[in-house]
């Protein structure tokens, strides 16, 4: 698990601005697999011009870097493959933002949305699914192992919750059959 504090640097103002989201990525699979290390937080967010506001406010300039207020709602505005970062000044710890846009895999990730209590904290996860059909995105794109040892690890752990009819419509509305196959010769979409 990430160091609880760097983790809810960003969890914390969030939930408290009540801003809509989903933890996905490498802390996501860590609550569903193995610990491990990692240097961010990515996070799924339904964000209109009012949400902007509220997280300019929660994150403020003096304790984190946030990209200048056109550049978020330029990549809000994407349709698909919107993003942008949060630094923490102090810790040097990164959250990447992943605007919603009009991607049906985000949506389909808020309404599976899991909740976890984390440290006293509310933690709103994607769905151990839809953590998988991205980091196989990841894994295509750049053909990083940790992201199928990754989906190997939520296999080992939290497999027997996965919905699999679900998974598997996923993986093959995206095109992502080889990368399937590369996570564990045994599996298949």
């Amino acid at each position: 698990m990430p160091e609880p504090e760097l983790f809810l640097l960003f969890v914390r103002p969030l939930n408290r601005a009540g801003i809509r989201y989903v933890v996905s990525g490498s802390v996501a699979a860590i609550f569903y697999g193995e610990p491990r290390l990692t240097h961010d937080v990515d996070f799924v967010v339904f964000l209109n011009s009012n949400d902007l506001q509220r997280l300019i406010e929660v994150f403020p300039a003096k304790e984190f870097y946030l990209p200048p207020k056109e550049a978020m709602l330029a990549e809000m505005a994407r349709e698909h493959h919107g993003h942008f970062n949060l630094i923490h000044h102090d810790t040097g710890f990164k959250a990447d933002l992943y605007p919603t846009g009009r991607d049906e895999l985000n949506a389909w990730a808020f309404r599976g949305k899991r909740a976890v209590e984390f440290e006293g904290e509310n933690v709103t996860l994607a769905p151990p699914e839809y953590v998988i059909v991205r980091k196989l995105e990841y894994y295509r794109e750049g053909h990083a192992e940790k992201h199928l040892r990754d989906i190997r690890a939520m296999l080992a752990v939290s497999g027997e919750q996965l919905d699999r009819v679900a998974l598997n419509e996923w993986i093959q509305r995206r095109g992502l059959e080889a990368e399937w196959r590369e996570v564990t010769p045994s599996l298949s979409a």
